[in-house]
Formats: C-alpha cells, structure tokens, sequence
C-alpha cells in the first residue's frame, strides 16, 4: 500500500527498514533476469540464421517491432497486475506468484524452439505484471508518510534494479553473444530463481507490508464492475469511451488485429482511469490525481526516448560503430568489445552517481529551493533528451567515416542515466505520495503501463529509423524531449499547487537527522527551520 507506516518496532540497517534491503535484492536479480534478456534479445533476432551462434535472421524493422511490443506488454499488464494485488492477492503474494512465472518463462526460453521462444516471452510478460508494480509498492509502503527518506529510499531501491542490469549486460551478454543466445537466457533464468529464494527468505522483514486489505478497506474503493456500471451513468465519460471505442475498430481494419486490441484495452484503461476520479470523495484526492495522470505523459515521453538504448542503439553499436580495442579480452572474446556491454554502461553510471543525484536534490530541497517530483521529472527528461546529440554526432561520423567511435555512446548513456536519475525513481515515490491507498497498486500499474506505451513508441522510432534516417531520429528526439519537458517546467507552480502540499511536509525522522549528506551547515539550517 502506499502509505502504510511500518509498525514502530520494524528493524532498520544503515538508516532503512531491512525490508527496503530484502526488496533490494529480489528487484536486483528480477532485473538481472530481464535485462540480461533484454541485451541480447534484438541481437538474437537480427543474427544471421547461418552464423555459427545463429539467430533469427530477421530485419532490423521487423526485430525492433518485436521489441517494441514485448517491451509495452511487459509494463501494460502492470495495470491487472495491480488490480489482483488491491482485490484478490494483496502486493506480498503477488510479487511471488509472479517471481515463479518468470522462472517459468526464462527457463522455456532457453529451449531452442520456436514456440519456446513466444511462450517464454508470454510468461516473463505476465510475471513482470505481478511482481513489477506491486514490490515497488511494497517500497512505498515501507515509510511513513512525509518521511523524507521515501526519496533516497526507492533511489537505493533503484540502485539494486542496476546493480542487476550492470552484471546482466556483462555475464548474459557475453554468454550469450560468444557462447549461444539460449545459454544467456537460460542464465536469466537462474537469476530470478535467487531472487525468489531472497524474498521467499526475508518475509519476516515484509510483514507490515503488501498485505491484503481488509474487506472493509477493499469496500472503500469501488470495484472494477462497479466502475463501469457508473460509466454508463456519466454521459460525458460514456460519450468519451465510445469515440475511443469506435476509433480502436477503425485502427483494427486499418493497422491491424494486433493494434486494434492494443487500442481497445487502451480504451478501457482511459475509462477506467474516468471512473477512478469520480469515485474519489474529496476534490484534494483529485486534484492530486489529475497530477498524478498528467505526469504519465513524462513518463511516456522519457521511456519513448530512452528505450533506444535496447533496441535502435544496441543495432548502433553492433552495426555502425568500431568496437576494435587494442589488446584481446578474456574467454575467447577477442579484441572487440561485445555489442551488449554497452547495455551496461546505464546501470554502471547509476550506480556511480545514484547516491549523488539523490543527495543533490536532498540538499537543495533543505535549503529551500526548488525540488519537486514535477521540477526533477522535467529536469531528467531534458538532460535525457540532450543526450541524442552525443548520438547525432556518432551519426554523422559514421556517414563520413563508415564507423563512429565508442565515447559517443558512451556520452550519450552518461546523459542518458543522470536524466533518468532525476526521473524515474522519483516518480516511482511520487506516485505512492499521490495515490489514494484503495487503488495504491492501481496507480502504480498505471505507471507501468505508461512506461511500456513508451517503450512502444520506442520500437516504433527505431523501426522508423530505417526510412527516416539516424540523424533526422537522433535530432528529432531531442527536439521533442527537450520542448515538452520546457512546457511542463512552465505549469509547474499551477501543477504544485494542486498537490497540495502533498510534498511540503516531508521531514526526516528524528533518527535520521543526519542522513549521509555530509553538510552540517545545511542540517542545521533545517533544525533551525524546524524550531520555528
């Protein structure tokens, strides 16, 4: 739940309820699974079927498609994942039902078939539904509310989500490049085997939260028949849905089965998120809604850029740029650097500069400035977004050269992480802020599922790129990014005030006065704001 306070005798370790470092590891290893799969599933799919570790044999537009819909589906069924969690499992049971899923379906993945292959994909989809919003919730639920460790707490939380990327992209990576794409995902699935053993071990630390409500709580948020049963009561809600409805059949015969019904579940979403503000009893629950939704579109707008990372900038490095180094890494790699390291690069800067970023917006919030969830989104998606220049430049030098240099990449998921950095864990903390407890798990499947939506419009780029070029992509998406978030940046004081205040009163706990940012002038300033 998202602000469930943990009972007053809860454990903590270096400033945290151990709680926080049980998820930690459980994340981890969930994402070792995912992103080691992810490394390496483009390069699977565009390998030639000849080669001697073969793959697919599929074009460049028709692997980034692929992608680009596993991605979405991956994020979009956080919102029934979210759903189950509120009504039926509680967040708890749901984050282990969907951990033996995903076992499932690394472990079919490496079987060497092609229906191994869209099962696997099926299953991790569904598992990452139920375990993805809901233990991230579980964080949430681990502070008190207006605790101002919430922040640093899903940023450690964050950290542990890289830590798994970064060994993933390495381990997965080359195993699978060097040695056989099925031996990679094989390992993935191992990885999330350990996850499971973690959580399943640390329960004792969760158990003031992720249960399931009590009927009574359930029964304060209306239930899912109940909320469309009203939408036939609301005439502009209704007329609404059925233009939404209508246009997703004209995009079925038009674009065909696939985004037709991607388009429909769209449409119910969009009725269900209507119905949801209507059942809100107060108008400061929604107005921090309405916040709360309009944030997605950052969210949308980000993940839309950045997931070039594993799709059209993974062909980029495979493809264009000169990998050659040197002197011959260890096991049979050779003197090329493996196209999938470079997967690594993002969870690698995270975990350099994850506690730094985190720190700089403490400080800056203590002494007052501007350091709102909306103000770090925007802020992130702008840095992001500037970091497509870098990639603009390694585009015209491959076309003048034939090949462009490893530091463009490496400048661009530089830029790429610190944007991140200040977007998503803060919007990840900024949801349990705003949403109302009865559909904690709701929102934060909604969140999911804004992200997969970006993750689609991500496939579709690089699928685009194809036709349009790197440089018009590249240049085209900083343009976006970087004039969106300025927009927001422009609302950001009517989009604060209907918050309100749901940030301003954020302190630290007594026993964490002093918590790691090595300023003392700043602390005291802060007591003595305090004191007043």
């Amino acid at each position: 739940m998202a602000n469930t306070a943990p009972a007053p005798d809860q454990k903590e370790l270096f400033g945290h309820p151990v709680g926080l470092y049980i998820l930690f590891f459980t994340e981890m290893w969930e994402r070792f699974s995912y992103y080691g799969m992810r490394a390496i599933l483009v390069l699977y799919l565009v390998s030639a079927t000849t080669d001697g570790n073969a793959g697919l044999g599929w074009t460049q537009a028709e692997a980034l498609a692929l992608y680009g819909w596993y991605t979405m589906l991956v994020y979009v069924v956080s919102i029934p994942g979210g759903i189950l969690a509120d009504k039926v499992f509680g967040q708890k049971k749901a984050v282990l039902i969907g951990g033996i899923i995903l076992v499932l379906g690394h472990g079919i993945l490496a079987v060497e078939e092609m229906w191994a292959f869209y099962s696997g994909l099926g299953l991790i989809i569904a598992g990452v539904g139920l375990l993805k919003p809901n233990i991230s919730t579980m964080v949430g639920g681990l502070y008190k509310e207006g605790d101002i460790r919430r922040d640093k707490g899903f940023t450690i939380f964050y950290i542990g989500i890289n830590l798994g990327a970064f060994l993933s992209s390495l381990i997965v990576g080359t195993l699978g490049e060097v040695y056989g794409w099925h031996y990679g995902f094989g390992l993935a699935g191992i990885a999330m085997a350990l996850g499971l053993l973690v959580y399943m071990w640390g329960q004792k630390y969760l158990t003031n939260v992720g249960n399931l409500l009590s009927k009574v709580e359930r029964d304060e948020g209306a239930s899912l028949g109940s909320l469309f049963a009203d939408l036939f009561k609301s005439p502009v809600q209704l007329a609404v849905t059925l233009a939404l409805f209508a246009g997703s059949i004209v995009a079925m015969f038009t674009m065909g089965i696939a985004y037709g019904l991607l388009f429909i579940f769209l449409t119910l979403v969009v009725a269900m998120m209507m119905m949801v503000y209507k059942d809100l009893t107060s108008q400061i629950m929604k107005d921090r809604y309405v916040v709360m939704l309009l944030s997605f579109l950052l969210v949308i707008v980000f993940w839309g850029a950045f997931e070039q990372a594993g799709g059209l900038m993974n062909i980029y490095a495979l493809d264009k740029t000169n990998r050659s180094i040197p002197f011959n890494l260890p096991f049979g790699i050779g003197n090329e650097v493996p196209a999938s390291w470079f997967q690594s690069l993002n969870a690698l800067f995270i975990i350099l500069f994850g506690v730094i970023v985190a720190n700089f917006w403490a400080r800056r919030k203590l002494k007052g400035k501007e350091a709102s969830s909306i103000f770090k989104m925007a802020t992130g998606v702008i840095i992001m977004g500037l970091g497509f220049v870098f990639m603009v430049f390694a585009a015209l030098e491959f076309e003048a050269q034939g090949a462009s240099a490893m530091y463009w990449l490496v400048l661009a998921y530089l830029l790429h992480t610190i944007g991140e950095l200040c977007s998503s864990p803060v919007a990840l903390s900024f949801i349990t802020k705003l949403a109302p407890v009865k559909y904690a798990s709701l929102m934060m499947g909604v969140y999911f599922a804004a992200t997969g939506l970006g993750n689609k419009v991500a496939g579709e780029l690089g699928a685009f790129a194809s036709e349009a070029g790197d440089i018009a992509i590249f240049l085209g998406i900083t343009i976006f990014t970087v004039t969106f978030a300025a927009i927001v940046l422009f609302m950001l004081k009517p989009l604060k005030r209907l918050t309100h205040g749901a940030e301003d009163n954020e302190r630290e706990l007594p026993q964490q006065e002093n918590f790691e940012l090595g300023d003392e002038e700043v602390i005291e300033k802060e007591e003595t704001r305090r004191r007043k």
